[in-house]
């Protein structure tokens, strides 16, 4: 087996490729641009290798002529699914292969035999989905299961909670379709093959070293899992290659089993004094055969409870550990029974039986909750390297005791949790790695960990993998001969080394190719040393990539719409990274390369909300757009839509708006206007009111009406004061049917957002503050401020306190500020009108979604009886974006994933509602309907 292919020198690898595009007779799926060997740098690692070519195979005669042409010309070669590897799986030199991108067909479900055939890059949600309807599902659930492909799941033996309960991904493989190293296209299964009569002699000629070596406890992920080719086993070579991380195959399609899903469940919730004392009762937990035990301490729940407020925290067993243990059954009465039996002989201080499925939501809901913020709640950045070790189950609680004091010792810290029912242990750990030394103590600290983990008898990984974190600590663990044995099937399989180099066998160094989060392109000048640390937060989990539109969320719409990691909130963090570091991306703040991946951000902030990590691409954009021009002529729909306030403004104010429309209405002149502007010529542009500005009509009607009540102050944004329509005189009917005395801002109070998304962030400042001078005596004297556009009010409750940091009057204009729906909800008395027999398609702003929230809405609107249908995703138009050229067609994409299908089902008669401007806008010009705000809606319905 050849070494040397982990250091081919970069220029040798060019050649190579070439000689690929020569084997293959073309590059159509070969991408060897800076910014797409940027964004497959890395995965969800702490490891960065860039490739020298990325690939995107568009079927599986593609994929299968790309791996042999690079075997052809002695390429390495990396398989990535999701991308989501926590120990460095899916990085590499040479050549990425994406699976996930074109291979994510389910080829065929049959039911009665219980199994499924698909693509590797098959999400395992979209699986999850397809054979629901047969009362069955994919047993492993691992919590990346809304973006991880069937691919990846079975190169690393992908576990999650449950696979306690349905087993782990090899456990659930039937048959595999596979390219091995050597280039031999095979299909394999259980039963001795006589494609590797080798390999049956290496196993028959080591039968008692893989006996005790192997197989020992089910999370023994690490290494190669060669239990599985024994005689008794079924010399199952499928489940053999599960596991093996793409360094012996390369897989095309699988066959996989499928599970019927109990009918019943029911959840136990067991309190103990610490959460030690939880892993150690597990063995106690697991004689009730519970299909997930999973287990987490006080200092998580805590933190979940600071993060997202008390509420998020339900009521908790008496202790300080808990252990949170799901059963199955048939008979409901039998697992009742069985649950209360559990909760007296689990040696626990409390136990809860929840048969609800609601509260118990909501209790796994916290685990869940906690995962995604621990690597985020340390006071310096946590990763991962040492996050998922297992132990057999009655050792669990003397390792976690152990492993705190290893922490203690080393002077580092983390919020260990995990699938105590296989004595798998998560924890991600403040490495400091922007310091010096960084990389020695992760080195020193990962020697410790796997000498104390083999100690306890255990797995350096129990579900993620060896890859480049943990495989030069498999001497700690096996012997030296097995290691020997490992090599000799890698040479059977691999003979040149050119399936994901440098893991399992002749691994690289654990602290080499670490991406260190520095400022090393000094050029950049960063003034906010935040920034460099803000972007790094990004850890590549992929959450973007997720469709998480049916269940709320807005993360993230240009992805859902292209499918091109580029457009991922991931890939624009990644990019951002290789920038700041300036080895690959050596451009700075004006690198093509980061424009083409901000270009298609539509800044709805999403994933301010949404990602685990907190990542505000919305923000990391207006700062590189602020760098890139503040000493450069700026694009057109910069100064135009940038500054649409400002001529909205003097529009009204000269009473000039008929004016205005000739030039943006009329065929011929609107086509110069928009070409002037930098607008793409098929999005119509919004008409101005053609009289006095809305505000100015909303304070004669509210003179008129002589309103009585309590005193509330109503902001009108720029986009309803100065274009046509009337959805403040609706707001002003609605506040004073609600018993307050509304009375109308009449200064120019604008928050500055057009210029915050264009990155104009000076003249931002200098219109928040003009702002400020205006509400903030109304706050002060305890009036409420509502306004109306959703965008233009989270900008007090996000980017005015970053933008002017310092200044208390944000906190005190942002606290005063209501939507309409808070205000409502808090007025004594009032109740909506009723809506029953309407159905309402509700399409939230997303920053209504990401900073503002729903709940408020939501509830309302329930309260008036009508159906109610909340859309997720994006409208599309997101202000500026989907009016300037270049991002028409995407802005339409965004729209037909979750907009344009609702309104289309809901039919004419539905009441369409959105309180953004740009929704009713994209609304209007997409489905030529008009959508009213939440004012307008109870208004005319008094």
């Amino acid at each position: 087996m050849s070494a040397s292919v982990q250091s081919i020198p970069v220029n040798e690898l060019s050649d190579r490729v070439d000689a690929l595009r020569r084997e293959l007779g073309s590059d159509d799926c070969l991408d060897t641009s800076t910014l797409t060997r940027a964004l497959y740098s890395t995965d969800a690692s702490v490891y960065r290798v860039v490739p020298t070519v990325v690939a995107t195979p568009a079927d599986t005669d593609q994929l299968r002529h790309v791996v042999q042409a690079a075997l052809a010309v002695g390429l390495p070669i990396t398989g990535r699914g999701a991308g989501t590897s926590c120990a460095g799986n899916a990085v590499g030199t040479g050549i990425v292969v994406d699976m996930r991108r074109h291979l994510n067909k389910i080829l065929s479900i049959d039911p009665d035999a219980r199994t499924a055939t698909v693509q590797p890059g098959v999400v395992q949600d979209v699986l999850q989905q397809a054979v629901r309807p047969f009362g069955l599902r994919f047993g492993p659930d691992p919590s990346t299961s809304s973006r991880c492909t069937i691919g990846g799941m079975i190169g690393n033996n992908a576990c999650g909670p449950r696979a306690l309960g349905y087993g782990r991904s090899a456990d659930n493989t039937i048959s595999l379709d596979v390219i091995t190293g050597a280039g031999q296209e095979l299909r394999v299964g259980p039963g001795e093959s006589n494609d590797f009569p080798q390999l049956n002699e290496l196993v028959e000629s080591n039968l008692g070293m893989i006996r005790t070596e192997c197989g020992r406890f089910t999370r023994q992920v690490s290494g190669y899992s060669m239990e599985h080719l024994l005689p008794e086993n079924g010399r199952d070579v499928a489940r053999f290659l599960s596991g093996t991380e793409g360094t012996l195959a390369i897989m095309t399609q699988a066959t996989v089993r499928l599970v019927a899903d109990a009918p019943h469940k029911i959840m136990v919730a067991l309190g103990y004094p610490t959460m030690v004392d939880a892993g150690a009762a597990t063995p106690k937990i697991l004689e009730f055969k519970p299909t997930a035990v999973e287990g987490m301490d006080s200092r998580l729940a805590d933190l979940v409870a600071t993060r997202l407020g008390p509420s998020a925290v339900p009521p908790l067993p008496r202790g300080e550990g808990w252990a949170f243990v799901e059963m199955v059954g048939d008979d409901p009465a039998e697992l009742a029974d069985k649950a209360q039996r559990l909760t007296r002989e689990s040696d626990c201080l409390e136990g809860w039986v929840i048969d609800d499925p609601a509260q118990a939501q909501r209790l796994w809901g916290i685990r869940s909750d906690a995962a995604g913020l621990a690597g985020v709640a340390l006071k310096n950045p946590a990763y991962a390297g040492w996050e998922d070790s297992a132990v057999p189950p009655a050792q669990l609680g003397s390792y976690l005791a152990d492993f705190e004091k290893l922490l203690e010792e080393h002077n580092l810290h983390g919020l260990p949790y995990g699938h105590f029912g296989d004595g798998c242990l998560h924890c991600r750990i403040d490495f400091p790695f922007d310091q010096p030394g960084g990389t020695d103590r992760y080195h020193d600290f990962m020697i410790a960990a796997g000498k104390l983990v083999a100690s306890h008898g255990g797995s350096m990984s129990g579900e993620h993998g060896d890859g480049r974190a943990r495989s030069e600590l498999l001497p700690l663990m096996y012997s030296g001969d097995m290691i020997k044995l490992f090599g000799q099937v890698k040479n059977l399989f691999d003979p040149k080394n050119l399936l994901n180099p440098g893991v399992i066998v002749d691994p690289r160094p654990t602290d080499v190719d670490v991406r260190v989060a520095e400022t090393i392109n000094a050029p950049l000048r960063l003034s906010d040393p935040l920034f460099t640390r803000h972007v790094h937060q990004c850890t590549g989990v992929g959450k973007c990539l997720a469709n998480s539109t049916k269940a709320g969320g807005v993360m993230c719409p240009s992805y859902q719409a292209t499918g091109n990691e580029r457009d991922s909130t991931r890939g624009r963090s990644h990019v951002l990274q290789e920038m700041i570091n300036g080895r690959l991306i050596t451009g700075g703040w004006r690198a093509p390369e980061v424009a083409e991946a901000l270009d298609f951000c539509l800044a709805c902030k999403g994933c301010r909300r949404e990602c685990p990590t907190g990542i505000d691409m919305a923000a990391y954009k207006s700062r590189v757009l602020y760098e890139k021009f503040k000493h450069h002529l700026r694009p057109m729909s910069h100064y135009a839509m940038g500054h649409l306030p400002t001529w909205g403004r003097l529009v009204t104010k000269l009473h000039v708006g008929a004016l205005g429309n000739l030039f943006t209405q009329t065929p011929g002149l609107r086509h110069v206007v928009r070409a002037m502007a930098g607008v793409d010529q098929r999005r119509p542009m919004p008409k101005f009111r053609k009289g006095a500005s809305a505000r100015k009509d909303a304070a004669r009607e509210i003179a008129r009406r002589e309103p009585q009540g309590k005193p509330v102050a109503i902001w009108a944004d720029s986009f309803s004061d100065a274009f046509e329509g009337n959805q403040l005189l609706g707001l002003v009917a609605t506040l004073i049917s609600a018993g307050y005395a509304p009375r109308m801002i009449e200064q120019d109070a604008c928050c500055g957002l057009t210029w915050i998304t264009t990155g104009q962030l000076d003249g931002a400042k200098a219109h928040l503050r003009k702002a400020l001078d205006v509400l903030y005596p109304i706050a002060k004297a305890g009036t409420p401020i509502v306004g109306m556009e959703p965008s233009c009010m989270a900008v007090w409750r996000s980017d005015a306190g970053e933008l002017l940091e310092g200044d208390e009057r944000v906190a005190e204009v942002a606290h005063a500020t209501h939507t309409l729906a808070e205000l409502l909800g808090k007025t004594e008395g009032w109740n909506p009108p009723d809506l029953s027999g309407h159905t309402i398609v509700a399409q939230p702003h997303c920053h209504q979604s990401s900073v503002l929230g729903w709940a408020a809405d939501q509830k309302l609107l329930e309260r008036t009886g009508a159906k109610v249908v909340t859309l997720g995703g994006c409208c599309g138009l997101a202000g500026n974006f989907g009016v300037e050229k270049g991002h028409y067609e995407v802005s339409i994409k965004v729209a037909e994933h979750d907009l344009l299908p609702a309104i289309d089902a809901a039919g004419p008669d539905a009441i369409l509602l959105a309180d953004g401007f740009s929704c009713r806008k994209q609304i209007n010009d997409l489905r030529q309907r008009q959508a009213l705000t939440l004012g307008e809606l109870i208004a005319a319905h008094l």
